[in-house]
Formats: C-alpha cells, sequence, structure tokens
C-alpha cells in the first residue's frame, strides 16, 4: 500500500473528465492525444496564437511542451502560460532539450516566469533549468536522476511549484517533500513521446485535483509506471508495447494505484 492517496486522484480524472489544453510537439500530438484519452481525459491540440488565451481559459489545465519551437508558437505558449497564470487555471512546463540550445534556454526563461504548476523533464533539462550547463544530447538525458536530485529541489524551491523527473526512475519533489517511485519498462524508451505524454497526463491529473498537485503528480507517474509494466509484459517490441500501453492505461483503476508498491520517500 502507497501512503498517498494515489487512486482518489486517478479517479478524480476518469470521473470528471478534464478538458487539458495542450501546446505540444508536432511528433508528439497523436500519441499525447490518445493517453490523455486513455486515462479518462479530454484533449485539445492548440496552438495560433489568435485563439490560445481564449482556450485556456476554458480549459481545466494546460500543458506546453516546447519540442518543436517557432517563434509564433513560443508567442502562443506565453500567451497560454499568462491566461492561466491569470485564471489560476495550472499548467505544465516540458522543457524539452532546453539545453541544447540558447533560443530554448531564452523561451524556457521567459515560460518559467509565468509560474508553471509542474515542470516534468529528464535530469539533464532540469539541471539546464536551474542555470547549470549540461546541454544532454537532444532530448536525450546524458545526466542521472541521482546527480540532478538537488537541482530539482533547488528548481522547486525557487519556482514555487512541483518538480517531477523522470528517468530510470522517477523523482518528486516540491522542495521540501520528495517521493521516489520505480516501475514502467525498459521499452518505454524505445517509443518516441511518452515523456511529452506523460506531462499532458500530468496535467489531467492536476486539473481533477488541483488542491494537492504533489499527490496528481505523483499519480499520474505512478499510472505510467504501472501501465508500463504491463505493456511490457505482452510486448514483443517498441511497436506492440505502445499499443500495450494505451490498453493498460485504459484499465488502470483506483485499486491498481493504491496498491502500487514502487513509491517511497526520496
Amino acid at each position: 500500500m502507497t501512503s498517498l492517496p494515489l487512486g482518489e486522484a486517478l479517479f478524480a480524472v476518469q470521473r470528471t473528465t478534464p478538458l487539458v489544453h495542450c501546446i505540444t510537439n508536432f511528433v508528439a500530438m497523436n500519441s499525447t492525444a490518445n493517453c490523455l484519452l486513455a486515462v479518462g481525459a479530454s484533449p485539445a491540440m492548440l496552438h495560433a496564437v489568435e485563439e490560445v488565451a481564449e482556450f485556456t481559459r476554458l480549459a481545466g489545465a494546460l500543458s506546453i511542451n516546447i519540442g518543436t519551437p517557432s517563434p509564433t508558437w513560443a508567442e502562443g505558449m506565453q500567451q497560454a502560460a499568462k491566461a492561466a497564470q491569470e485564471n489560476n487555471i495550472p499548467w505544465v512546463f516540458d522543457p524539452v532539450a532546453v539545453g541544447a540550445t540558447c533560443y530554448r534556454q531564452t523561451l524556457s526563461q521567459q515560460l518559467l516566469a509565468l509560474a508553471p504548476s509542474v515542470i516534468r523533464g529528464n535530469a539533464s533539462e532540469i539541471i539546464a533549468l536551474t542555470g547549470l550547463t549540461h546541454q544532454g544530447r537532444g532530448v536525450d538525458a546524458t545526466a542521472s536522476i541521482d546527480e540532478a536530485r538537488d537541482a530539482a529541489i533547488t528548481l522547486a524551491n525557487r519556482q514555487g511549484c512541483i518538480v517531477a523527473m523522470t528517468g530510470e526512475h522517477d523523482f518528486v519533489t516540491d522542495g521540501t517533500q520528495h517521493w521516489r517511485l520505480t516501475g514502467g519498462h525498459s521499452l518505454m524508451p524505445r517509443v518516441t513521446t511518452l515523456g511529452c505524454a506523460l506531462s499532458a497526463t500530468v496535467a489531467a491529473f492536476i486539473a481533477a485535483r488541483p488542491e494537492t498537485p504533489l499527490v496528481a503528480t505523483v499519480a499520474a507517474l505512478a499510472s505510467f509506471g504501472v501501465a508500463g509494466e504491463r505493456a511490457g509484459a505482452l510486448a514483443t517490441g517498441p511497436g506492440s508495447f505502445q499499443v500495450a500501453l494505451l490498453d493498460a492505461l485504459y484499465q488502470l483503476t483506483p485499486s491498481d494505484l493504491d496498491t502500487f508498491t514502487g513509491l517511497e520517500k526520496g
């Protein structure tokens, strides 16, 4: 049994079907939408500057992913994040490959100023966001979770938000409470955009449980951990794994998360 009410968070998502506004990258749109539908949320993929702020005000949460940025999309991201901030709508920031280019670093700093509720990234991305030099290798992490633990705590305290760092195991912190999660499967890194989809899933959980963002974030990561293990037991490769993961997310029950054994204080 876990010591956090993770099952209640999943039940809230399934009961309320939160609308999640996703400004994400070209590669991730389809898989992100499918994962959100599988867990019980309602995805929307809008990025036009002319409508993002208006639509954000209608959503339960916003998820911003900078995987394939452009000046127009960057403007839309900032407008959407500002609308979320002004209307107390939780939002998740996924700083994809932030250490790779100056453009991404500048955009990320502009978005951090708009107070994300959760930052979800790999170890190299979290280190880069703290201002340390760590480019990673494109979207891949070259630092370990343990190496980036202090950076995650520092970032959470600096931003006053939740930091969720994912990799060989996961680490979630609000700056004072720290949780470590294990689970998933070795095939997960072989399927593109699962991290992007996870960030949007975190947004769905915090939309359903905005009063407990730490619990909601851990529950989202645990959902992927449980579903990943189950999918890996059935899959013969990345293609079948992706299909099996969607089915496993769809089949999750609150009791699955309440009996999740991969969570410990970290």
